[in-house]
């Protein structure tokens, strides 16, 4: 049996189980940090982009921009790491 195998103890003592549980966590951890640098990234990219007199609420054409912003940006990150993670290695 190797050490990452789930009923094995690794030399810190963890479970396998408990590792498991770590690495999940870690992930999970990672995925929300990821989530809100790109949300932060979006708004402040767009935000830049389509708002030219903030104000208490946008104007009908900023609402269309920042839509059409977020959706390519959206669009170009996917394409980005469909690229990236489908190249061989």
């Amino acid at each position: 049996m190797d050490s990452f195998s789930p009923s094995s103890t690794s030399s810190n003592g963890l479970s396998g189980q408990s590792t498991e549980a770590l690495m999940d966590q870690v992930k999970s951890q990672l995925a929300q940090a990821y989530a809100e640098e790109f949300l932060e990234t979006v708004r402040s990219k767009c935000f830049a982009k389509c708002i030219t007199k903030p104000g208490t609420s946008l104007s009908g054409s900023e609402s269309s921009c920042i839509s059409r912003c977020v959706d390519r940006y959206v669009e170009a990150t996917g394409i980005i790491s469909r690229t990236l993670f489908s190249s061989p290695r």
